[in-house]
């Protein structure tokens, strides 16, 4: 069993206090000890990334990107261990946990290349002999406050943009899957990265986050969590204005049209949803379809939720196409969304039970004769369960999808282009995916609406959210 420790100032540090137990949520056997850090340990993490931030920022930016793709190196290195304690800690499929790593590795990579090409710009002026500059600048202090999800790639995702820009971080892992942040603070290490750019902080959310999102000292607070935790956080950071970036839940809808691909449809809607077993934000997380299809529609998903394959991803002798649930209250949380769906009159088509075996499974669910009141198509499940409601026209249908607090991802499944863009343009999510699966590209801007977040990530948009403006105002004499 692995004792973790914290990393902070370029070293690894050994707490005096207590531990927290990490459980692999296959076995339900402890694997790791977490250290529970506190204030003073944020306080010390914040003062060493405040220090070093200086000097990272005069570095060329060539040079910042220079370290992103020795780290990423260093994760193809260790790929297979980091594959495995994915896997162990967070009851990832192997398959899934590879891509996680290997993504990350090339996320890094992808940061580098912006070293030469973001860009300022000259604006032109009303004054004779005036010239005006805009300067992009970092923000200072970044914290990156994690879920436990993706939770290697999301150190990356925080850590690549903020860093190549010349800022420094704090970030905070979650205690439910800390060990990957310790490996990546080995990895990084490893590079020689200068002492304080780049810090790990372990603990309880509510202590931790709460006090890097108030930390005089922090300038920017990134969070991927729910939206209670990014409320918690919007009200620490409110008070020293701090600017804060949160991608938080979803409630995806899935729009299958009446001329759809029905078997690419069944397949892409399916993948979605069983994705690290239903625990991702924006897979589909209900499905609409036009009610002279429903019951091809129900055969043909019955039949591939029947074929989906479950169970411990690091004893299974073949591919699996989901893993456990990550503890066992997430379970219990699923098993009461069910619970209440079918009191509220839904219909269990499928699945919908635990499975007599160890570990925090819980079976692939089709619920039928879902109306879009019930609270089974509004509240997040965060579970493979997929709930499907019919609709008639169109505007029915995107008048049910967006009939949500939530506003991160959607799809729509047609073979007509008009119908496609007709649904498109009226859906009110920050994605929306077209005759595929609910999976976003490292150069493409992943951000939602509403509840579901302020600000985003990936390709130019999101490095820009590391970045702040400095307009200079020059006047020569001629």
């Amino acid at each position: 069993m692995k004792t973790l420790a914290m990393y902070i100032d370029g070293q690894f540090v050994r707490h005096a206090g207590e531990y927290r137990e990490v459980l692999n949520p296959a076995t339900e056997d402890v694997i790791a000890k977490e250290p529970k850090g506190g204030t003073a340990e944020v306080d010390l993490a914040v003062a060493a990334a405040k220090k070093a931030q200086t000097a990272w920022e005069q570095l060329p930016a060539v040079q910042r990107g220079a370290y992103l793709r020795k780290i990423a190196q260093g994760i193809r290195d260790r790929a297979a261990e980091l594959t495995d304690t994915i896997v162990a800690e967070g009851g990832k499929t192997k398959e899934l946990a590879e891509v996680e790593v290997l993504f990350t590795a090339d996320y890094l990579d992808y940061q580098a290349e912006w070293a030469r090409r973001y860009e300022g710009e000259i604006i032109q002026s009303d004054r004779p002999n005036e010239n005006i500059f805009l300067f992009k600048r970092p923000h200072g202090v970044v914290t990156g406050i994690l879920p436990w999800n993706f939770p290697f790639f999301l150190i990356a995702r925080k850590m690549g943009p903020a860093l190549l820009t010349g800022n420094t971080i704090v970030i905070k892992p979650s205690s439910v899957t800390p060990i990957n942040a310790y490996i990546f603070a080995e990895i990084v290490h490893a590079a020689g990265l200068p002492k304080g750019v780049f810090n790990v902080v372990n603990g309880a959310g509510a202590e931790i986050g709460n006090h890097l999102a108030q930390h005089p000292q922090v300038d920017l607070v990134s969070l991927t969590g729910s939206v209670e935790a990014g409320r918690q956080v919007m009200i620490a950071a409110a008070q020293n204005i701090t600017k804060v970036s949160l991608e938080l839940g979803g409630k995806a809808p899935a729009i299958v049209l009446k001329d759809a691909d029905l078997d690419l449809a069944v397949k892409s809607i399916v993948a979605s949803r069983v994705i690290n077993s239903g625990q991702v934000c924006n897979c589909a997380e209900r499905v609409y379809v036009h009610q002279d299809i429903h019951d091809t529609f129900i055969d043909k998903l019955t039949a591939a939720m029947q074929q989906v394959r479950f169970g411990n991803p690091a004893t299974a002798n073949d591919t699996l196409d989901m893993g456990p649930l990550v503890e066992k209250r997430a379970v219990d949380a699923v098993a009461a969304k069910v619970e209440k769906a079918v009191r509220q009159g839904a219909t269990l088509h499928f699945g919908g039970k635990r499975p007599e075996q160890k570990g925090f499974f819980f079976e692939p669910t089709i619920l039928t004769n879902v109306k879009n009141e019930m609270d089974i198509m509004h509240e997040e499940t965060f579970g493979p369960v997929l709930p499907v409601a019919t609709f008639d026209s169109l505007d029915e249908a995107v008048a049910m999808a967006n009939d949500s607090v939530f506003g991160l991802t959607s799809s729509v499944y047609t073979e007509n282009l008009n119908d496609a863009f007709y649904v498109t343009r009226r859906l009110q999510f920050g994605e929306t995916y077209i005759n595929r699966e609910n999976f976003e590209a490292m150069q493409g801007f992943h951000a939602g609406w509403k509840q579901s977040g302020i600000g985003g990530a990936d390709g130019k948009h999101g490095l820009e959210e590391y970045l702040q403006t400095q307009v200079v105002y020059l006047q020569t004499k001629g």
